[in-house]
């Protein structure tokens, strides 16, 4: 059940976190929040924001390892070919019982199911874009993105609960 639960609430998430507009301005918000919650939590971590295949945010905090930017490459592409967040379709695929190559014919070198990525959603287009931290638990990573979306929009949406 809890399982159901989260997927309904990663669901509204993304209803509810859609732009009207976007500009290198508006990412340059979204990064700079996610920045400084990450310097708040003394977090090593990469963070990316892109729109159309551009990135027009891109910092690293702390000591982050050269390999969060495969991770990022990664939960990037997950969100950009469904256009939900890299946690929900790690939840699905949970669900589902099934392995990705099983599901879907792909594999974990080129897509990353886990928190951390979530789509740029623009109101009359869908996916444009991906919004994207790694460094923390997955679901931290989740909630982490989603608040820098939020505060930006100054959207109020439902959150997961931890612990």
């Amino acid at each position: 059940m809890a399982l159901d639960d989260d997927l309904n609430i990663l669901a509204e998430q993304e209803r509810l976190l859609r732009f009207v507009t976007f500009t290198a301005d508006t990412a340059w918000a979204i990064g700079s929040a996610l920045r400084a919650d990450a310097l708040r939590r003394n977090a090593a971590m990469s963070l990316e924001v892109q729109l159309a295949g551009r990135v027009l945010f891109h910092a690293v905090t702390g000591e982050a390892p050269p390999n969060q930017s495969d991770w990022i490459r990664r939960k990037r592409n997950t969100v950009l070919r469904w256009g939900r967040s890299s946690y929900a379709m790690g939840l699905e695929l949970e669900k589902s019982g099934l392995t990705l190559e099983a599901r879907h014919g792909l594999t974990l070198a080129d897509f990353a199911l886990h928190g951390g990525g979530f789509p740029l959603l623009w109101a009359e287009a869908g996916c444009v874009g991906s919004i994207v931290c790694s460094g923390l638990a997955q679901r931290e990573d989740h909630a982490m993105v989603v608040d820098a979306i939020a505060s930006v929009l100054q959207v109020n949406v439902p959150r997961l609960s931890f612990g």
